[in-house]
């Protein structure tokens, strides 16, 4: 038989007590109560809990020198604030404390019995997950993100996720969600730079049917989405200054108004978020809000480089061997000593994207199932580009211009030549590797990659 669940209320008034412990009690958990921080530490000496909640203002101090003792003496313990209605800044002083999460006075009974709700299973979450496990390392670093993922995924607090590109900041955010009470709800991840400007509001808030030209039914906007679970604002710093203002009245009031709606309707996300660029920066040059970094920096997680953990370099190669030969249904190559000395040399301007891509290639040119120094291509990757005027670019250029990316136009291209070329040899794969002038093993590998490996010989 398990034992009942135990809460501790500290508040000076006694009909918010009285309201709490109603509440508390009715979700069969066991509740002691206290006026002030003296009061309230005997009783964390004296008692084992699972959850405190306590108000900002006490007669013998405020919550945050509680929030802060909780930490140092009983770090497992997660301890939610009380706060005045509008009082953002002080929430956000406590959760940078270490604080689980906060509610707002009045309080809101739904918003409260969510708050416990996840904070009660914080003692039985995961200790890894799919995307835990695939950060790979054992440096000092990575070591310390991991540690640092474990801890913050307990919490409820934004975090600001910085680091360079392809550094691994949404692998990052993924585990946190998954180590975290929220797991069971969805993980919505967005590219802030990726959407047309004047799209935005209805990306991030919904909109309503007939609400401007185009709007052909309800849509449901982001935060809706990942209700319950975690929004990942992906390169936030390219927001427009419009929306940035936008996205802080959601954060700031937990609540959104779909374009064309007449009422705000509540919202429960947690917000995380990341970019290579440097926020600060922004924030003094003006083109990033001082009071939605303040809002959204609650907690930093700085991703390191590859170049600075190059100790994890052997163990990411194997790794992401084992992932590109299992995708495409192949043994996994070796990989020569001379590479191998030549990729920990290396300087990965692109971090771990750029490792990846190096492998894949060097995956699809290699020879009798071995990597050579010379699959890698490594000085191509090095070499500057040529300058070439942009006045004088056509045809391919002008394709490239119409699709996403460069990647997206590129695997076009590829996938029309693989599909002529396996349509004259009527997808007889041996001889169409033949005509393409590579290895039945390359021709394997690049049909799988574009989706092409449907048609057997």
């Amino acid at each position: 038989m398990t034992s009942t669940k135990r809460a501790l209320i500290i508040d000076d008034e006694p009909d918010i007590r009285e309201l709490l412990e109603i509440t508390l009690s009715r979700m069969a958990l066991d509740v002691d109560s206290a006026a002030d921080i003296s009061e309230a530490k005997q009783q964390l000496n004296n008692n084992e809990y699972q959850i405190c909640l306590t108000d900002m203002k006490l007669p013998d101090g405020n919550g945050i020198d509680l929030v802060r003792h909780v930490q140092k003496h009983f770090a497992n313990l997660p301890i939610a604030v009380i706060t005045a209605h509008g009082n953002m800044d002080t929430a956000i002083e406590a959760m940078k404390a270490g604080a689980f999460d906060f509610v707002n006075k009045p309080i809101d009974l739904p918003s409260l019995r969510k708050l416990v709700n996840a904070a009660l299973t914080s003692d039985r979450l995961p200790a890894i997950s799919e995307s835990s496990s695939k950060i790979i390392g054992n440096s000092t670093q990575i070591i310390k993100l991991k540690k640092s993922i474990q801890k913050l995924a307990r919490s409820q607090a934004p975090i600001y996720i910085s680091g360079e590109s392809g550094s691994g900041k949404e692998l990052v955010a993924r585990s946190i969600h998954e180590l975290g009470p929220r797991n069971s709800a969805p993980f919505i991840g967005v590219n802030c730079g990726a959407i047309p400007k004047e799209l935005v509001e209805s990306e991030f808030f919904g909109h309503k049917k007939g609400s401007f030209t185009g709007a052909g039914h309800d849509k449901q906007g982001l935060f809706q989405a990942a209700e319950g679970g975690t929004l990942f604002l992906d390169e936030v710093a390219d927001l427009p200054l419009d929306m940035q203002v936008k996205l802080l009245r959601a954060i700031q009031e937990k609540a959104v108004r779909s374009i064309g709606a007449s009422e705000e309707i509540s919202t429960n996300v947690r917000i995380l978020c990341a970019t290579h660029k440097n926020l600060e920066s922004l924030v003094s040059s003006g083109d990033f809000r001082q009071d939605l970094f303040y809002r959204l920096n609650v907690i930093q997680l700085d991703v390191p480089s590859l170049r600075d953990r190059k100790e994890d370099i052997p163990a990411l190669i194997d790794a992401l061997l084992i992932r590109i030969a299992t995708n495409c249904q192949l043994d996994k190559p070796t990989i020569e000593p001379a590479a191998q000395q030549k990729l920990s040399q290396y300087r990965y301007p692109g971090n771990i994207r750029e490792l990846e891509n190096i492998l894949e290639r060097a995956f699809t040119l290699c020879d009798d199932d071995t990597i050579t120094e010379i699959d890698l291509q490594l000085d191509r990757n090095a070499a500057t580009p040529a300058h070439r005027d942009p006045t004088k670019q056509t045809g391919h250029f002008q394709a490239c211009q119409n699709h996403a990316s460069i990647d997206d136009y590129l695997a076009e291209v590829e996938r029309e030549i693989l599909c002529e070329t396996l349509e004259q040899t009527r997808w007889n794969k041996t001889m169409a590797a033949k005509k393409l002038g590579v290895s039945f093993r390359s021709l394997r590998y690049r049909l799988a990659k574009l989706g092409l490996d449907y048609n057997e010989d």
